[in-house]
């Protein structure tokens, strides 16, 4: 049995997933490992990507049909054997000694059941970071620094990236997997499956970890470098926290009142930012968001049903 598994969730990335692949299988562990690949429905060549790389016996390949980040995450704990599960995204690449550093840290500490590191952008060519790109909304590309001290996280906001994370099959198994209705769906940007799961490790008196050696590198698509992606990317991102907070007993009028407070404070601060393009746009997408929020929340109250809706 492996001792740690690595696990690619990827769904049509065939032009990065090669690279993120062979940064696994060249791990620099001194034990038995293995990684899987859970092709989330891909009609691009996903599947010969793998093939060219299945002679090597680490690898074992699965085919997920429903659609869906947590769904294909849920699939390849089933289908991993290790007690640690370590998941990489179909668009980055682990530094060398990345499941080293995962696994040293859980042997030495059996209250940690989550942790991930670093992690840094690699950008298109002859692309550079915009302008009106703030650090803070950078984390939305996937960039993660949180220095380079071994970090306890308390707050579920600071939770390591779901492109760089681990998470202790035994806590997995206790929350009943990942939350389905939080992860991206296809194109539906939704997110904070990371931060539920943290909020629910740190309720139970488990530990969360930010390891700063466990590093991973990730890849910026191009047409992620658009101010329509992130006014998109906050949209859903206000449809997530909606739902989150449903999970978490915080439904209701009370929700109304908290998303209309974020747009008048986030438009304040835009326009009070507006000679500074990085926080006015910041703070902009942070109250566009808030009005995918407040359409959730009114949606749940009209059906009577907790959560986004399609």
């Amino acid at each position: 049995m492996a001792l740690i598994s690595a696990i690619i969730c990827t769904h049509n990335r065939d032009n990065y997933l090669g690279a993120a692949i062979d940064s696994l299988l060249a791990q620099d562990f001194p034990g038995s490992f293995e990684v899987v690949v859970v092709d989330n429905a891909s009609k691009d060549n996903t599947r010969e990507v793998v093939e060219a790389r299945l002679p090597n016996p680490k690898l074992e390949y699965v085919y997920e049909p429903i659609t869906g980040l947590s769904v294909a995450r849920n699939t390849g704990a089933k289908t991993a054997s290790a007690e640690i599960l370590a998941y990489l995204d179909d668009d980055a690449v682990a530094s060398s000694q990345w499941l080293r550093v995962l696994y040293e840290a859980y042997q030495s500490n059996n209250k940690l059941a989550i942790a991930g590191g670093k992690v840094t952008l690699i950008w298109p060519e002859d692309i550079n970071p915009p302008k009106w790109l703030s650090v803070e909304l950078s984390g939305n590309l996937g960039y993660y620094d949180l220095g380079n001290s071994v970090v306890y996280i308390d707050q579920p906001g600071l939770t390591p990236r779901g492109l760089n994370y681990s998470i202790r099959r035994t806590f997995l198994e206790q929350i009943g997997g990942f939350d389905i209705n939080l992860g991206r769906v296809g194109k539906k940007l939704l997110s904070n499956e990371e931060l539920y799961t943290t909020e629910l490790a740190l309720k139970q008196g488990w530990q969360v970890a930010y390891l700063p050696e466990a590093l991973v590198a990730h890849n910026v698509a191009p047409e992620r470098v658009k101010p329509s992606w992130f006014i998109e990317r906050g949209w859903w991102q206000g449809v997530s926290e909606c739902y989150r907070e449903q999970l978490t007993g915080k439904a209701g009028l009370s929700q109304l009142s908290r998303g209309s407070e974020r747009i008048i404070r986030g438009i304040y601060k835009s326009l009070k930012n507006i000679t500074d393009p990085a926080k006015g746009f910041d703070n902009f997408v942070y109250a566009y968001g808030q009005i995918g929020y407040l359409g959730a929340v009114i949606q749940s109250m009209i059906f009577d049903t907790p959560g986004p809706k399609g």
